[in-house]
């Protein structure tokens, strides 16, 4: 520490003073070799799920808008589950300034295209007159448009299209290269530097899967939700509390998103992947991709000539197992995302736990993102033992608490077997990222990761900031329902976007990537060789 304290003045060692806990080992590494500057270089990219709606607030029964482009081969703005459940994707910069930027400028070119629909500002579905309301993404004729449509049509059948109009926001991080081989050398591992990388980033998902409740508590906006979100499953409205004739809701939850109405799956609840290495992740997860589960193999897979999901395992692909967080490698065209994952290593993650902030036009604002920065670097820097199977439960555990109770006085969470209340390990985290915020801060005027910091201390200390606290607070202020403050909300951002222009160079820039969607769509359309049943089985016969 001496050190440390000698060669860095000002708040970095004012920060470094306060704090009562040890700067975790890599840290340390990083700051004797004086790289400290290099934190700030990882990548971060953003994709942002939403639905379209009308007006009224129903979930719009149109086609994706052609001007958008094709939503198969388009680099930044597809589709999810359903046709009108636009995905937003931002390429990865290392200013998170010009990957919210970029998100804005989507947006704008977006709404300039919508017509009389608007972007529901919330992460929880309204205005759904049942299952069918909900339709399923059209990619076009070719074999990986209706690999893609039929997928869609199998989580239909697993789970229902209700569940799949669940809108939210994915944070990508890969960390920053020049990082790698410094921490690779004060490891003293002889493994080669791509496992080291991979190991380094599974060490980073356990702590998140230990710590990621936070995210829940401090970002957490779906506290309520709309009775018709239940119309296809009624009796789940048993489980909530009214509060009024057209929501339930849970007095103390953060994010109901995330709470077990989402992926209820009892052959996922039963899946055991392992995290502790890249092989026993690929291994696990491969497994369940290919081991039959009995309730689907009764739907059928291919029933009277016509497709109702690509198999009949317990997975049909890895996108379809659920987890706050995944391990990511660039696919190349056809690949399997775990096979792209086996040959190059994890290339980066992304963190799937996060709720669309209606509070700001794009769904999250610039400190959430410069926390979340933070906090999956002190993932990455603190140690990580590996995981065992009863841990992995008590992580489940404390997310859905957090979830369902995460702003309830004295809640208690369960840390390494002991109770603990979510203030007081909050707090622990919280504190033990000041030196790496200090370290993010280091060159700039308005230190921007400590001010994130101390927002979200106190939001620890008084749960009545909180999204999930600010959202009920406005519909009891307002007299509303949750589905009418969702789209009275949901117009505002209409008219904010609205009301600004597009610079013309920008705009002819997603114009053109538009064209060339379509034009890419086109020329796989024109050619695919196989038959499909030979597309499907060279697919799945990856190895």
């Amino acid at each position: 520490m001496s050190r440390f304290y000698s060669s860095h003045q000002g708040i970095l060692s004012t920060v470094m003073t306060n704090t009562q806990y040890p700067l975790p080992h890599r840290l340390q590494v990083i700051i004797d070799n004086q790289q400290q500057a290099v934190l700030k270089q990882g990548l971060k990219g953003i994709e942002k799920e939403s639905l379209r709606i009308t007006a009224d607030g129903d979930i719009a029964q149109t086609p994706h808008p052609a001007a958008l482009g094709s939503a198969l081969t388009h680099p930044s703005i597809t589709t999810d589950y359903s046709e009108a459940l636009l995905e937003f994707i931002t390429p990865p910069f290392a200013d998170i300034k010009q990957t919210l930027a970029y998100m804005h400028q989507i947006h704008q070119f977006v709404y300039s295209h919508l017509d009389n629909e608007m972007l529901l500002a919330t992460s929880m579905p309204c205005g759904i007159e049942g299952d069918l309301s909900v339709p399923i993404a059209e990619y076009g004729s070719s074999h990986i448009g209706k690999m893609k449509h039929i997928y869609r049509k199998g989580l239909w059948h697993r789970y229902g299209r209700t569940m799949q109009a669940i809108a939210g926001i994915h944070f990508n991080y890969s960390v920053p290269d020049a990082l790698w081989p410094l921490l690779h050398r004060a490891s003293g591992q002889d493994s080669d530097l791509g496992s080291f990388i991979s190991d380094a980033y599974f060490g980073l998902i356990r702590n998140f899967q230990r710590q990621g409740w936070l995210m829940l508590y401090l970002f957490g906006a779906s506290p309520a939700i709309c009775k018709t979100f239940f119309n296809s499953r009624p009796q789940l409205m048993a489980e909530f509390e009214e509060f009024d004739q057209h929501t339930v809701y849970h007095p103390y939850a953060t994010s109901l998103r995330m709470s077990d109405i989402g992926y209820k799956s009892k052959n996922q609840a039963g899946l055991k992947i392992d995290y502790n290495s890249l092989d026993g992740y690929v291994a696990s997860l491969s497994a369940a991709i290919n081991t039959p589960y009995p309730e689907y193999e009764a739907i059928g897979v291919k029933v009277d000539g016509e497709y109702q999901q690509l198999n009949a395992n317990i997975l049909q692909i890895e996108n379809e197992f659920y987890s706050t967080m995944r391990p990511k490698q660039i696919a190349q065209s056809g690949e399997k995302p775990t096979l792209a994952l086996k040959r190059r290593g994890v290339l980066y993650v992304e963190m799937r736990s996060l709720d669309l902030n209606l509070f700001n036009p794009i769904g999250i604002d610039e400190s959430t993102a410069r926390f979340i920065e933070a906090f999956l670097l002190s993932c990455l820097l603190h140690d990580s033992p590996a995981q065992e199977q009863s841990e992995l439960q008590i992580n489940n555990s404390n997310q859905l608490l957090v979830a369902n109770q995460g702003r309830k006085p004295g809640l208690m969470l369960n840390k390494n077997g002991e109770a603990i209340s979510l203030r007081d390990w909050a707090n622990q985290i919280l504190h033990a990222m000041q030196p790496i915020c200090a370290l993010l801060d280091q060159g700039s005027i308005d230190q921007p990761y400590q001010l994130a910091l101390q927002q979200q201390l106190a939001i620890v200390k008084n749960p009545a900031l909180t999204p999930s606290a600010r959202i009920l607070a406005c519909m009891q202020e307002n007299i509303q329902e949750f589905g009418c403050f969702a789209t009275n909300t949901s117009a505002l951002h209409k008219q904010y976007f609205n009301a600004q222009s597009l610079e013309a160079g920008i705009r002819a820039s997603f114009e053109q990537m538009a064209a060339a969607s379509r034009r890419k769509q086109a020329d796989i359309e024109a050619n695919d060789t196989l038959s499909f049943d030979d597309f499907l089985t060279r697919y799945f016969s990856q190895s």
